[in-house]
């Protein structure tokens, strides 16, 4: 914030849910080119998918933030990251987002408004929203997970086998079954 704060046109909003905060900022966010998405505190921030909604590139500050559908979606085609000790440099921010062309931004604008689909939940769930994205992640995990569990089985009848399976890093509990092609969670 401070690196930016004197920057003509980066624009800020601060406010709270009661006093118009979350109008003023969806406003600034659908009138600007790149939303900044600084690594916070909780996984569950929902500035990525703001920018996401808002048509907005999102410059995305962390060295190691971990994103949903990564298995699926290319992020590097419609967002700008950026190491954290690189953005408290000063002048490299928006050094680095003034030296986007108008087409590579053009580009990454339009695979923003490709892969927003897969960020909306809807009702009904269709075959290409977060819903079913979130399915074939878990389909795509649960193969490791079986490979983990069945080899931390393979010396069960050794003599250290008690002790091993103490130490055991995997847990899986005793509601998560998993069948042929189906992860189901027994309630």
């Amino acid at each position: 914030f401070y690196l930016l704060r004197d920057e003509p046109d980066v624009h800020f909003t601060f406010g709270s849910i009661q006093r118009g905060g979350v109008s003023n900022a969806t406003q600034g966010m659908h009138s600007s080119k790149y939303c900044l998405n600084i690594a916070g505190d909780t996984p569950s921030s929902n500035r990525l998918f703001d920018a996401i909604a808002s048509h907005c590139v999102p410059v995305i500050i962390s060295d190691q933030i971990e994103l949903p559908f990564e298995d699926i979606i290319d992020y590097s085609e419609f967002c700008i990251f950026v190491r954290n000790s690189d953005a408290v440099k000063e002048k490299f921010l928006i050094n680095l987002i003034r030296g986007i062309g108008k087409e590579e931004w053009t580009r990454m604008w339009r695979k923003i408004q490709e892969v927003e689909k897969f960020f909306e939940f809807r009702y009904p769930s269709r075959d290409d929203d977060a819903v079913q994205l979130i399915w074939k992640s878990i389909l795509k995990k649960v193969p490791a997970i079986k490979l983990k569990l069945h080899r931390s089985k393979r010396y069960s009848r050794t003599l250290d086998a008690r002790v091993k399976k103490e130490r055991s890093s995997l847990v899986v509990p005793p509601n998560f079954c998993v069948g042929y092609g189906m992860v189901t969670v027994k309630l």
